[in-house]
């Protein structure tokens, strides 16, 4: 038997006569009986499964959904980072990446920088290219497009997943269009898909204390409803690790949830844990612990069961942790990756960039069939498991 076989073979479930055991003894009989049923969790559960001490019973009823929905299946894609700016005219605490106009570190892409930069990877088979980045208070409606179109040129075969709602409810603010024109001229720039950052945590009191210059809560849920009803399928995040309670966590998902029911274009929940360095919150203590990502990526598999993926990024978790969440409920590791810049430069320890072979070994390792997806899900390659 292969060393990654011998490793597989240690990750096997519990025998289910022991696990109804642990679970009615440690309080969760009830949420058991409600999964196994594929009945809906309430808020009161969601509290439970934050508020409890037993991580491992949780990442249990977790891998019981993941394994239903996706079996041995763990999901990856070739992708680059773009930020394309960290011009920002916002100052948001939990931020390190956002810098003001003329500051030494202040930078901005033109369409001609992101498409040279996307053909330094030519060589290499890149599926898609996620872009992000600052609200620059100078920069017009045009320069969106600008940003999208240079991406096409240089790589038309590549998917652009692009814009936070953030970015997408200023580009409606100062188009001086309509809705159906803006989003109109998106598809036709190259707009793929939405990456859905800016969340952040959907409660008016964190809103309030950490990022109050930017969209609120309703606002982040109202935008994402446009794009979804304009055809664009996207992801959802929430920060976590800083300030928010485990209520509002809860309070998070089951908005999310929520809005799937209604419009139903959410292809991916990425829980993200906050790094303060360089901060405004840096006084708030370290990095997340792996109790707390684990127990966040169970959960959220867990309470949002009409979202397929959960994704673990590899750059917040790194990837040792991101590996141990497939067996808390995620059947995702994102991409390659190369240059992400918003994490780095709030600290994180993860590397730029994670070849493919190496995410391909981090799945085996952890007993699962690796698969190559596109952005949208369609798998391009199943590798031997």
């Amino acid at each position: 038997m292969s060393q990654v076989k011998q490793q597989a073979s240690r990750y096997q479930p519990l025998e289910p006569a022991l696990a109804d055991r642990v679970l009615e003894g440690v309080g969760l009989g009830e949420i058991r009986d409600k999964v196994r049923a594929g009945e809906r969790l309430s808020r009161e559960d969601g509290l439970l499964l934050f508020e409890t001490p037993h991580l491992s019973a949780v990442g249990y009823l977790a891998q019981q959904v993941r394994q239903r929905l996706h079996g041995d299946k763990a999901y990856f894609n070739y992708n680059l980072h773009i930020n394309y700016t960290n011009v920002c005219q916002y100052s948001c605490k939990f931020c390190a990446f956002a810098a003001k106009e003329g500051e030494d570190r202040a930078y901005t892409m033109d369409g001609a920088a992101v498409e040279a930069k996307m053909r330094e990877y030519a060589d290499q088979a890149i599926t898609e290219v996620h872009m992000v980045a600052g609200i620059h208070p100078n920069r017009g409606y045009e320069y969106y497009l600008e940003v999208l179109r240079a991406a096409k040129r240089a790589r038309p075969e590549v998917h652009v997943k692009a814009f936070t709602m953030v970015e997408i409810e200023h580009m409606l603010k100062i188009s001086g269009k309509t809705e159906d024109e803006v989003f109109a001229d998106l598809r036709e720039a190259g707009l793929g898909s939405c990456p859905g950052g800016g969340a952040e945590v959907l409660v008016d009191r964190v809103h309030k204390a950490v990022f109050r210059e930017k969209m609120g809560p309703q606002a982040w849920l109202d935008t994402a409803r446009k794009v979804q009803e304009h055809g664009f399928k996207m992801n959802a995040t929430m920060l976590y690790g800083h300030i928010e309670r485990s209520s509002e966590r809860v309070d998070h998902l089951i908005k999310l949830r929520e809005l799937q029911d209604d419009c139903g274009n959410f292809m991916a929940f990425i829980p993200l844990a906050f790094w303060p360095y360089h901060t405004d919150l840096a006084n708030f203590g370290h990095e997340t612990t792996g109790w707390m990502d684990l127990r966040s990526i169970a959960v959220s598999r867990l309470m949002l069961d009409n979202f397929p993926t959960i994704k673990a990024y590899w750059i917040m978790l790194t990837p040792a942790s991101a590996q141990t969440a497939l067996a808390f409920g995620a059947n995702d590791l994102d991409g390659t990756v190369s240059e992400e810049k918003i994490t780095h430069d709030a600290g994180t320890t993860a590397p730029q960039h994670l070849p493919k072979d190496h995410l391909v070994e981090l799945i085996r390792a952890a007993g699962y069939q690796p698969v190559q997806r596109s952005s949208t899900y369609e798998e391009l390659e199943l590798l031997s498991s």
